[in-house]
Formats: C-alpha cells, sequence, structure tokens
C-alpha cells in the first residue's frame, strides 16, 4: 500500500493532478456535448473535485478546456529565457518553440496528439473558446515581449524589435498550428514547424532566421 506524500512536494503533486483531471474532464465534455452544454460544475463532478476546487484554478469552463494550450505559452517563455544571450531574438524564439515541441509532444502517444488537433478545430468553431484563446496568446506574447526586451537592454515601449519579434514569431507559430489542425496528421506538427520558420528565412535579410541590424553612421563634412 503506498504512502501519499505529505509537506510541499506532496501538496504540489495533489494540486497538479487535480488541475490535470480537471483540465481532461472540460476537454472530454467538449468532444462530447459542445461548448454550450459543458457547465463547471459538470467539470468538477467528472474530476472528482469541488466547484471551490475548480475556482481556484480557473476562471471558467473555457479556461479549464484550454489549460494544456495555456500551459504552452509558459513552456516556451521559460525555455525563451535560457537561451543563450548572444543568439539573435527571433532564432532564441524558435529555439524555445523547438523546446516546447520537444517537451510537448515529444512522448505523447497518437491518441494525445489527435485530441490536441480536433481542440483547435473546436477552438475556430467556438467563439467563446477563440475568444479565450486569444486572451491566452495575448498573455503569453506579452510576456515574451518583456523576456526578448530584456534580452537586448531596451524598452519596449520604445524600441520596436521585442514586439516585431514576437509578432513574427508567435504568428508563424500560429500559422503552424492552423495547418496542422486542417492537415490532420498527429505526427506532422515538428517537420511543419520546421517548414513555416524555415520559410522565414527567405523573407529576412541575409538568409538567417533571426533579426539582422544594420547601424547606419551619417558622416557630416565640414569646410
Amino acid at each position: 500500500m503506498g504512502i501519499e506524500k505529505t509537506g510541499p512536494d506532496g501538496r504540489r503533486q495533489r494540486t497538479l493532478r487535480s488541475r490535470e483531471a480537471m483540465v481532461a474532464a472540460a476537454t472530454d465534455l467538449l468532444f462530447e456535448r459542445g461548448l454550450d452544454g459543458v457547465t463547471v460544475e459538470e467539470i468538477a463532478e467528472r474530476a472528482g473535485v469541488t466547484r471551490r476546487t475548480f475556482s481556484r484554478h480557473f476562471p471558467g469552463k473555457e479556461e479549464a478546456i484550454l489549460g494544456e494550450i495555456g500551459d504552452s505559452g509558459h513552456t516556451i517563455n521559460d525555455a525563451l529565457r535560457g537561451r543563450p544571450a548572444d543568439e539573435a531574438p527571433l532564432m532564441a524564439y524558435w529555439q524555445a518553440v523547438c523546446a516546447w515541441l520537444a517537451d510537448e509532444f515529444g512522448g505523447h502517444r497518437t491518441t494525445d496528439l489527435s485530441r490536441r488537433i480536433e481542440l483547435f478545430r473546436r477552438i475556430d468553431r467556438e467563439p467563446a473558446l477563440f475568444a479565450a484563446f486569444q486572451h491566452l496568446r495575448i498573455d503569453a506574447e506579452e510576456e515574451s515581449v518583456r523576456i526578448i526586451a530584456g534580452r537586448l537592454g531596451v524598452d519596449p515601449a520604445v524600441d520596436p524589435r521585442p514586439a516585431v519579434t514576437v509578432g513574427t514569431g508567435a504568428g508563424t507559430l500560429t500559422a503552424v498550428l492552423r495547418a496542422w489542425a486542417r492537415g490532420g496528421d498527429p505526427d506532422a506538427l515538428p517537420a511543419l514547424a520546421g517548414k513555416y520558420f524555415g520559410a522565414l528565412t527567405g523573407l529576412l535579410p541575409g538568409g538567417s532566421t533571426g533579426q539582422q541590424h544594420t547601424q547606419q553612421k551619417q558622416h557630416t563634412q565640414h569646410p
């Protein structure tokens, strides 16, 4: 008979298990009934938690359904923080996406990936779910902008490079995910990501998937 861990580590594990159960229950109910047929109370009941516990984790059913997608933004930003300081910003974002792909999909079964594809399809069909997804996406991108600004040592309110970098990288990732969902091949995501981010090579000066910084000096001749 196993012994349940106590203390901070044990509590964290129980909290994580409860959260995962709620996300799984919310997604299952979405697939079974559609968004309008899902209630917070039903999610909590199926996950084996109280309504109060649900509210400590999620403000509503949409956020619970998108729980794993929200975690993806945190994973990318955590990886972005750890990239080498001298790496070009857009390349750093791409490498952070690669880290997310390895972490998120490397060990998953095809059935899990099929569920994720179906979830992205539902996001496009359900306006409330799409709005919640946009909110999560914007929050993650704003954090990415702050991280890139810190790497460059600039104020993102003045210097446009952090916002342009993240807009380019995150926009490309969104295009990747849409193509993945349309194609329906669960195993195609890494190859699609490489193809789409690789396409940036032909769009950037110097043929590099990173930002090229050109400093121009003006010389004034005096008589």
